[in-house]
């Protein structure tokens, strides 16, 4: 449970502008983690998941309707994005043996994360590209965009660093698609799946409490985009005493939840309805607000229900939640189709098609890095 609890530990909310947009693909290989694929893939644009892969069903699959249009329906894609994953999956199991062998570790549970893509500023123009592993929730090393060479904090890591240095060639190219072919489809995808990445929907909010001395849960779920805030307030000031934050989690819908919590283990029952909880979503100006109220903390049996839900839902979606919240290591709609725009339109052309066709051989070749 160790590396679990530091994964956890190690995820957090991606704080997005409202003018940022991001292209991002996480590969996550790990060993002895149970109920959970070996191997998972996912890529996202603006925190939405737009293709899955997973060691289990060894199938790419698309997780939104405009990524299918943007590779034009090709079944052949799909069955060239399945096979490069595979070939991903022996090396990163190679990896996570290479890995744990290098920190003298032997069973247990282990994993070797990979992020790479790029963010884009559209209003000053500004690209930033990053491509990084990290072992067991921490660095291990980092691409330089600017020096075109590899960067590590610990020396398990030096072995690879050099090894990886001598590829100028490879780190040139790897240079050219996080500044530039890596931004070029971000804005294709932006504009491809532009409603469905614009759209919110609001939770539902409840007030949870285990037993009478336990804290009060605010528990929202159901809401979209990911970008999201909630907090508990005194008299209509935010307060931080007392309070615990959860992370935000993924539903199996896309969707996305939240809780935070409020000891009030030393708040007299009079003044618990100087409280309230406070739901803001990104793009909506309306917070929801939920007052403190007895009568409306769900307890006992009820909250022991819920809490097997949420904890099939933890367990389901753990990996996701890794790649949803990002992993630092520097750091049921169908989407209509936009008006004026046949699926004829939105199919790529010749051009984006060998575009993306280099995409495609980029990221096989950098799922392949053995370490």
């Amino acid at each position: 449970m160790r590396a679990i609890i530091l994964l956890l530990l190690f995820c957090c909310a991606v704080c997005v502008s409202a003018v940022t947009r991001s292209l991002q693909y996480f590969y996550i290989g790990s060993s002895e983690v149970p109920n959970l694929p070996e191997f998972v893939v996912f890529g996202m644009v603006d925190d939405v998941q737009m293709i899955h892969y997973d060691s289990n069903t060894r199938r790419a699959v698309p997780k939104q309707d405009w990524m299918s249009k943007v590779t034009g329906h090709d079944p052949q894609y799909w069955d060239t994005e399945s096979r490069g994953f595979s070939n991903a999956e022996q090396v990163f199991r190679n990896n996570t043996e290479i890995a744990k062998h290098r920190f003298n570790q032997t069973g247990g549970i282990h994993v070797v994360q990979l992020m790479y893509g790029c963010e884009w500023d559209d209003e000053f123009e500004d690209i930033q590209g990053y491509y990084q592993y990290g072992y067991d929730g921490e660095d291990f090393i980092t691409f330089d965009v600017n020096t075109e060479t590899w960067i590590t904090p610990v020396p398990q890591a030096v072995i690879t660093k050099n090894k990886w240095d001598r590829d100028a060639d490879g780190n040139t190219k790897r240079t050219k698609y996080l500044t530039q072919d890596c931004v070029d489809w971000l804005k294709k995808y932006v504009d491809y799946g532009q409603e469905s990445l614009i759209r919110t929907v609001l939770p539902s909010v409840s007030l949870l409490q285990k037993t009478p001395s336990s804290p009060v849960i605010c528990h929202a779920t159901g809401f979209y985009p990911y970008r999201a805030e909630m907090v508990w307030r005194k008299d209509g000031v935010e307060i931080h005493e007392g309070v615990y934050k959860g992370e935000i989690l993924t539903n199996n819908d896309g969707t996305f939840q939240m809780s935070v919590y409020l000891d009030l283990r030393s708040v007299i029952a009079e003044d618990w309805k100087r409280y309230d909880c406070v739901f803001q979503l990104f793009g909506v100006k309306e917070d929801i607000v939920t007052k403190l109220e007895k009568a409306l903390i769900k307890t006992s049996e009820t909250l022991l229900g819920w809490s097997r839900v949420t904890i099939i839902t933890v367990i389901g979606a753990f990996v996701f939640l890794i790649a949803v919240t990002g992993l630092i290591i520097y750091r049921k709609k169908t989407v209509s189709k936009t008006p004026g725009n046949s699926a004829e339109d939105i199919i790529c052309d010749n051009e984006d098609r060998k575009s993306l066709d280099k995409l495609v051989s980029f990221t096989k070749e950098s799922s392949t890095l053995n370490l």
